[in-house]
């Protein structure tokens, strides 16, 4: 008996005798299912790029904008200039406490009154919407409570001015402040208040721009709580020529008379250990070329 051919030409399939990619005479092939549209596509992108650049800056990072001079020359800002954008850094407080020499964005308690710069936003909605929306991403200046200072002196400290040769003190120590600059015209001391002792979690603040700015220093303004830090003032994005990290020296360090040998500890304690990692990684690898040889 001949085996059966289960196969459809065999049983007489009408369909048996076109291909996979073969139609009937007379019909036409379907048509792909066409891509959407880019203009439809365009508002859910508009929107997600929105979601995200919140959430990062909420959560992560904002750009802020610099729109005065109280932190010359380590910040550039002023009116009909091309103002700097700061990356500020929402994360590390997190972790840690301010420490004195950081720059911090912060959101000026109900003492620190507007003094360094107007608020422009506009009396429309809409409008005011936008102006808010491109402070978000640093296009616009922020609200007019944000203040960016260098951090001086902690909770607990003592605070004073001035030394003989016009240094500020912080429990009764001198301050080192390699970044204070004096702004042409307005003299090159600096303005002499008695002893104030930071109360535990606050932060006394000042601007590098020493006598061009309104800090703890200013009538009613006083220390500015932790808890109003927004994040620290990481890097410079903008303009391009302005490329760089914001340098956060500890201005207590000499103050704090810290015996010189103990600044090579850190480069002490990478040379020591990068020997040894060295020394296992060579070994490490050693025994992985030897078993792979030994398998071949």
């Amino acid at each position: 008996m001949a085996d059966l051919d289960p196969s459809p030409a065999a049983q007489g399939d009408p369909d048996s005798s076109s291909s996979d990619g073969d139609h009937p005479v007379g019909e036409k092939p379907a048509k792909t299912k066409k891509k959407s549209s880019f203009w439809r596509e365009l508002p859910i992108l508009i929107l997600t790029a929105l979601v995200l650049t919140f959430l990062i800056q909420t959560f992560l990072a904002r750009v802020y904008v610099i729109p005065s001079q109280s932190m010359e020359t380590t910040l550039h800002g002023c009116y009909g200039c091309t103002n700097d954008r700061v990356l500020v850094d929402k994360i590390t407080y997190n972790f840690t406490d301010p420490k004195p020499g950081d720059v911090v964005v912060f959101r000026g308690p109900d003492s620190w009154s507007q003094t360094e710069f107007e608020d422009n936003r506009s009396e429309n909605v809409v409008v005011r919407w936008f102006q808010e929306l491109g402070s978000v991403i640093g296009l616009a200046p922020p609200n007019e409570r944000d203040f960016v200072k260098r951090v001086i002196a902690v909770g607990g400290q003592t605070v004073e001015c001035c030394t003989p040769d016009n240094k500020v003190k912080v429990d009764g120590k001198p301050l080192n402040e390699p970044y204070i600059h004096y702004e042409e015209g307005r003299g090159d001391k600096q303005e002499e208040f008695a002893p104030v002792k930071v109360p535990e979690g606050q932060l006394w603040m000042m601007g590098d721009n020493r006598n061009n700015s309104s800090d703890s220093r200013a009538d009613n303004h006083g220390p500015v709580p932790v808890a109003n830090v927004i994040g620290k003032a990481q890097f410079i994005v903008l303009p391009p020529s302005r490329w760089q990290g914001i340098d956060n020296p500890n201005p207590q360090a000499v103050a704090l008379s810290a015996p010189a040998w103990q600044a090579g500890i850190p480069a002490g304690l990478g040379l020591a250990a990068a020997w040894p990692v060295l020394w296992l990684f060579r070994r490490t690898s050693r025994g992985i070329r030897s078993r792979m040889t030994r398998q071949d």
